[in-house]
């Protein structure tokens, strides 16, 4: 069933806000009006999918409906924001209903989760392309940038790493996955989970952080850059995926350091705040793991399980030069 431009935003993508405090006026008018918490900061992200870049063609829908919102709400929790609001700015060659209940349900049954409004955006006919901005707020001084890392820094990651790399590697056939481990691996890639309640409990407890998107190498790295600082980091104490852990040792430090779409949290904080960081894991109920420190000296220098240092050629993905 194919409808108009303004069909298909009333019946997929407009609700009463259910919380008018924050969000005066959503989907229907020029602008959308947002009320912030009174001396809160607004954190604002953007982000855009493209069918071919960033996902298969012919991806599942409310898979890819998710996908699409859990990406945003990851820059969030990387700040330690919490959600407010989002537009959805959606490019699509046709308007059928039958591929836009399964995408709008994914989307709003996540944003649902997190109370995270859809307030407006904008339609058009193209290539598939969606591109969404999100709003959050966070109290002033206590974002999780990524320039605060301090020599001296643990660092941290959330939940495991791989799992969305291996099932890439599935689906291009560049490793032999049975089906049932390609599609467990292949649920990372499809349907992240955002670690937004960890974010906001790490606020006042971690110095950095950012979210694991493009391979945890080169997402350090900014926070590395950017801080001035540099890591050792131990490749054989990443947390391995589920699936990962039982392939071999070169392709589980490959995929755990530079594999991406992981959408985990890497972040720095003190080594007195171990037992914080812990119990801040534990309130979010998301495991966390110890993998390196922060140190003065620039660069990253990895090591294995014995503290020997590794040389491996490793680069996270890059819009514009990755296959």
């Amino acid at each position: 069933m194919m409808l108009s431009e303004f069909d298909l935003i009333a019946r997929f993508f407009t609700r009463p806000p259910s919380d008018t405090k924050r969000i005066v006026l959503g989907v229907g008018d020029d602008c959308a009006l947002l009320a912030p918490t009174p001396g809160m900061q607004l954190a604002i992200s953007s982000d855009m999918l493209v069918e071919g870049r960033h996902f298969f063609p012919h991806a599942d829908p409310q898979l890819l409906g998710h996908k699409c919102l859990a990406v945003n709400l990851s820059d969030l929790a990387a700040m330690g924001a919490r959600p407010l609001g989002f537009t959805l700015a959606l490019s699509l060659p046709e308007a059928r209903a039958e591929w836009l209940a399964p995408f709008a349900a994914g989307m709003l049954t996540l944003a649902d989760a997190h109370g995270c409004e859809l307030i407006g955006g904008d339609t058009t006919k193209g290539a598939l392309n969606i591109c969404i901005t999100i709003f959050g707020e966070v109290a002033p001084h206590r974002a999780l940038q990524r320039d605060g890392a301090r020599a001296g820094d643990d660092i941290w990651i959330s939940g495991t790493l791989g799992d969305a790399r291996l099932a890439l590697a599935g689906y291009r056939n560049e490793l032999a996955l049975d089906t049932a481990l390609l599609d467990l691996a292949g649920q990372r890639m499809h349907k992240p989970t955002p670690r937004v309640a960890l974010g906001q409990a790490l606020c006042g407890i971690a110095h950095a952080a950012i979210d694991i998107s493009d391979g945890l190498v080169g997402d350090l790295g900014h926070i590395l850059k950017r801080s001035k600082v540099g890591a050792t980091l131990c490749a054989d104490a990443l947390p391995a995926g589920p699936i990962l852990v039982q392939q071999s040792l070169e392709i589980r430090r490959r995929f755990a350091l530079a594999g991406g779409d992981d959408y985990e949290l890497c972040f720095t904080a003190p080594a007195t705040q171990r037992d914080q960081v812990l119990a801040a894991a534990n309130a979010a109920s998301t495991a966390v793991t110890r993998v390196g420190s922060i140190d003065a000296s620039p660069g990253l220098r990895l090591i294995d399980a014995d503290g020997a240092a590794l040389d491996l050629q490793l680069a996270s993905f890059d819009h514009f030069s990755s296959p």
